[in-house]
């Protein structure tokens, strides 16, 4: 093994510390770019809400015309019968 002297080291600490902070400031410079992003899901999630608000009443209003239906149908049915 190589001993390294007081400057070797100090330049090998340098250039890690340089490659971590270098790394650091990528993910960084990302998180604007993430931030935008997630706002707009934040959007497309409150937008995916009320879309299914809206289709829930649709349903439960469809299944109730369809249970009037039904009644209808057995009570003409009786009526022939």
């Amino acid at each position: 093994m190589q001993n390294l002297s007081d400057k070797e080291r100090k330049g090998v600490l340098g250039e890690v510390l340089m490659d971590e902070l270098k790394a650091i400031r990528e993910y960084v410079e990302d998180i604007p770019a993430i931030k935008k992003d997630l706002a707009e899901v934040k959007e497309d999630v409150a937008e995916l809400k009320s879309d299914i608000k809206v289709i829930k009443a649709v349903v439960r209003d469809h299944s109730k015309a369809l249970k009037r239906h039904d009644l209808e149908i057995h009570h003409l049915k009786q009526k022939v019968a």
